[in-house]
């Protein structure tokens, strides 16, 4: 129940895109988002694909100056926001949020990926070799880093850690890292749906797991090693064969994206 203080209701408007980036992101990565605009994110990017870039933000505590972000939305219209605090706990909500962005304004998209401002996406790759073969229309199709058989993690030092009250189960269903998913246009909908009835939980890919379960929606395993959730020492030959990088400075996204151009 969260409102949108940036949208861009427009985006969509009178076409329905290939492909939408869902890019999780904060106020102050700004450089990030700007690497991302020239490289892998730009909408123009693969040709012969219509492509839809949205960065997606909450609101930074003790009312932080949000001009900076308003001049940034108007210059480039690919900002949504809304009024939920922007912490790491509320990454779920900031999930949701492109998720119901795309249910309500984006419905006709064949596919969206939900990524971070940190991950390296060969959207050529993953357009070329993974969606395009994929029979018109897609439905139910989810995949990206598969993860099985987790267990709740009750170390409070890690940064996966849940507590019994928040989460009192011993198994998570099965879920993909949330560096980087790939789903059909139609699951944004069903997954909104099923939020409504699941309880919330801070870990973001694995409560996206839970809706695609409640919904009998089955995680594709992709093929090979395309999605990876750590960095991949950077090699033209190496990048070329795989969808998604991790741990991603702003430069490397340029310097990356630029050198698979040449090569």
């Amino acid at each position: 129940s969260f409102t949108f203080i940036i949208n861009e209701e427009e985006k969509c408007k009178d076409k329905a895109p290939f492909l939408v980036l869902l890019i999780s992101t904060t106020a102050g990565e700004f450089q990030h988002r700007n690497a991302i605009r020239q490289t892998w994110g730009n909408e123009a990017a693969v040709p012969g694909a219509d492509i839809v870039r949205l960065f997606l933000l909450g609101i930074k505590a003790q009312g932080a100056n949000e001009d900076a972000l308003l001049r940034e939305s108007e210059q480039y219209h690919d900002i949504i926001q809304q009024d939920f605090l922007d912490t790491y706990n509320n990454l779920t909500l900031k999930t949701l949020m492109g998720m119901r962005w795309v249910a309500s304004y984006c419905s006709g998209t064949r596919f969206a990926m939900k990524t971070d401002t940190d991950v390296f996406v060969n959207t050529v790759q993953l357009i070329e070799k993974l969606l395009r073969p994929l029979p018109a229309p897609t439905h139910n199709y989810f995949t990206g880093f598969l993860m099985t058989g987790h267990r709740p993690i009750r170390n409070k030092a890690s940064k996966w850690y849940i507590s019994e009250e928040e989460f009192p189960g011993n198994r998570y269903h099965p879920f993909c890292s949330g560096t980087g998913y790939v789903f059909s246009g139609d699951l944004a909908a069903k997954i909104i749906n099923a939020s409504l009835t699941i309880k919330f939980i801070h870990l973001e890919d694995v409560y996206v797991g839970f809706c695609l379960n409640e919904k009998g929606v089955k995680i594709v395993p992709p093929p090979r090693s395309l999605f990876n959730i750590h960095k991949v020492p950077f090699s033209p030959c190496v990048y070329n064969k795989i969808i998604t990088s991790h741990h991603i400075w702003p430069h490397e996204h340029i310097l990356y994206w630029e050198t698979l151009q040449q090569k």
